[in-house]
């Protein structure tokens, strides 16, 4: 275990004989830092966090701080981070605000600086959060979401499956699965090279984007829309749009004001 001798560690946090600590690192509370994580000058880690194996956590990150709520009672909750995470500079992520509750991130996600998660955010695995996004509590990001630079998620948001905010986009209602969003919580197109990369058969993406042109093409009813897209066969992907769609209670995210041409969707 390596501890530089500047660092200001609470004799109550767990540090694992491989994790490294960096100079003027601050660990204030029961903090457990797991095997091959690297914290790097000037982080700061509090509270009943707890960070896995090989984890890097750059200058300046605050990770375990009180949420920012106001009814937050002051009692144990939690920062759970997985394995394999890049948080950089000045990354924030706060616990949860009720008693017992958690802050929960997955493995293997990437977040730029200045990236803020609120409590209770749940983030799934190969997420990246690029500079300047803001998520409010409670959001969900499901796997291999990409959020872009400065977009804002208000509290209770979910984002599906590989779907992609674009910079500044804002979103108050649910983001589907597979979809590129732009604005506000506006449906633009279906995340072509995502779905790529994440290993999707032609046909696959070929269902997705005719079932999200039938939902989000052109400005009509959502619910007439899900029973044209019920009508025929659905393969798993577009289920999981439609199921998504369906557990929403917040609404799910819009298409443009007018129909979307065939180079947009």
């Amino acid at each position: 275990m390596a501890i530089h001798p500047t660092a200001v560690v609470d004799p109550r946090a767990e540090i694992h004989a491989d994790a490294d600590i960096g100079p003027f690192v601050v660990i204030d509370g029961p903090v457990r830092v797991g095997a091959g994580t690297r914290v790097l000058a000037h982080a700061t880690l509090m509270g009943w966090t707890e960070i896995g194996v090989g984890n890097t956590v750059h200058a300046g990150a605050v990770l375990g701080d009180v949420p920012q709520d106001l009814a937050f009672p002051g009692e144990q909750s939690f920062l759970r981070i997985g394995n394999g995470n890049v948080i950089r500079e000045h990354v924030q992520m706060h616990r949860g605000t009720k008693p017992g509750s958690a802050t929960v991130v997955g493995d293997n996600n990437y977040f730029m600086t200045n990236a803020h998660v609120a409590h209770n955010c749940r983030i799934g695995n190969e997420v990246i959060i690029a500079n300047g996004a803001l998520l409010g509590g409670y959001v969900e990001l499901a796997d291999r979401v990409f959020i872009s630079g400065n977009c804002a998620l208000h509290q209770f948001v979910r984002v599906g499956r590989l779907a992609l905010l674009r910079g500044l986009t804002k979103a108050a209602r649910d983001v589907p699965p597979f979809c590129i969003v732009d604005g506000t919580h506006t449906v633009r197109a279906i995340n072509r090279v995502g779905l790529r990369r994440a290993g999707f058969a032609m046909r696959q993406i070929q269902d997705v984007h005719r079932a999200v042109r039938l939902l989000f093409g052109r400005p009509r009813n959502l619910r007439v829309a899900l029973a044209e897209v019920e009508a025929s066969p659905c393969s798993p992907e577009v289920r999981e749009l439609i199921e998504f769609i369906r557990a929403s209670t917040r609404g799910v995210a819009f298409g443009p004001r007018r129909s979307v041409g065939a180079d947009e969707a």
